[in-house]
């Protein structure tokens, strides 16, 4: 990733701020933007497989994919 990256320090050298041209940071926040909706995506799986593991140790009936989706397409 070659780009025009500066660095702001403070009087001890330490970087406290770092400036970068707006296109690389759209570049950035949109894949941060991605990965946050993937880590939603996968605790939703996450929560979906305990909540299975819960329903089959008490014997609970759960709903079936296509009962779920027909109650969503009403």
């Amino acid at each position: 990733m070659s780009t025009s990256v500066q660095y702001i320090v403070d009087n001890h050298g330490n970087k406290i701020s770092v400036v970068l041209p707006f296109t690389e940071w759209e570049n950035i926040n949109q894949k941060y933007q991605k990965l946050l909706n993937k880590i939603e995506i996968l605790n939703g799986i996450k929560d979906s497989i305990l909540e299975i593991k819960k329903a089959k140790k008490k014997g609970t009936k759960l709903q079936s994919l296509t009962e779920l989706l027909n109650e969503s397409r009403s």
